[in-house]
């Protein structure tokens, strides 16, 4: 039967790349491109937003499903098997061509410029995971630069290797071993572990409530003469805010309606809908003392009365503006 028929977006990335090659990335406009591909211009607007798009729409694909499944899989998630997965079936097309032909087609400067764009994106989805998994700041930032600068290298490497003689995963591995010798260090200081200790008289009840209702993985369990029991339960990363009296009370004018002030201790736990946390923990029984709302500090809080007499703060980071 011949040669299947090319899409009209493989076509009018031929037709691009062979333009890029004729006149050089600059002079060439998306009406050229569209009229030597045959089809429309709003048919390219299907496909692509730009003319730097042609280049990256594949590997854009590919880092865009590698930033969803760590924030989908959050701490558990592991970096190095989801760079390879970028490479998996990661068939040679423009940005290769445009890789090896970067003069040619005048190319440098804008593969360097939108290339730091894609290692950026990876930094900062690499980042947040490490800190999620209880890495401090500055060392998932940095771990974060060398995964970035190792698929944006074994990208390179793997074009100008002839993409297509050997898969794109060679290569991202060889840069991922280097990558993974970044160590990644939890914040310094002698304390391991924060643990907050409740004494809980209903304590079935409560175990339930915050392992099952919460979300809160069970991690030890022990028991001991006398009927004493005690389980561990998984909250993620811990820190300890101390606040003033002063920092309390705007806290509470911030976070409540007035009518539901701070125990001198409060539990704080994060979430990534505090709405929706908030209407499941008081359909298992916790009184809602104030309703979500967002905070100046830009967060979504929600307060409740939990078992155990605990008072919990939900809180959702909205990050920057």
């Amino acid at each position: 039967m011949g040669r299947p028929k090319a899409s009209s977006r493989e076509t009018l990335a031929e037709a691009a790349c062979e333009l890029f090659l004729e006149r050089g990335f600059e002079a060439t406009s998306i009406a050229d491109i569209t009229t030597r591909a045959g089809v429309s211009r709003s048919s390219f607007f299907n496909y692509f937003s730009s003319k730097s798009d042609i280049l990256w729409a594949g590997l854009d694909d590919r880092i865009a499903a590698f930033e969803r499944r760590l924030a989908e899989e959050g701490a558990g998630a592991t970096v190095r098997g989801h760079v390879l997965a970028i490479g998996d079936g990661f068939a040679p097309d423009s940005l290769a061509l445009g890789i090896v032909n970067a003069t040619a087609m005048g190319l440098e400067g804008e593969l360097e410029r939108e290339a730091s764009v894609r290692r950026s994106r990876i930094l900062r989805a690499v980042a947040e995971h490490l800190v999620l998994g209880g890495a401090d700041r500055l060392h998932a930032e940095v771990a974060g630069a060398a995964w970035g600068g190792a698929v944006m290298a074994a990208v390179e490497a793997w074009a100008h290797d002839g993409a297509g003689v050997t898969s794109l995963v060679r290569f991202l591995t060889r840069a991922a071993d280097a990558a993974s010798g970044v160590p990644v260090a939890s914040p310094g200081g002698a304390v391991r572990q924060l643990r907050v200790v409740v004494r809980a008289p209903d304590f079935t009840d409560a175990v339930a409530f915050y392992r099952d209702v919460v979300g809160m993985p069970q991690s030890e369990a022990y028991e001991a003469d006398g009927g004493a029991r005690v389980v561990i339960l998984d909250a993620g990363r811990a820190t300890l805010e101390l606040s003033n009296p002063a920092q309390v009370s705007f806290i509470d004018a911030v976070e409540t309606d007035g009518d539901a002030p701070s125990d001198r201790i409060r539990i704080a736990l994060e979430v990534d809908d505090a709405a929706a946390a908030e209407s499941r923990l008081a359909g298992a029984g916790a009184v809602v003392e104030a309703s979500a709302r967002q905070t100046p500090w830009r967060s979504i809080n929600a307060r409740l009365r939990a078992p155990a007499d605990l008072q919990l703060t939900l809180f959702q980071e909205l990050g920057p503006t």
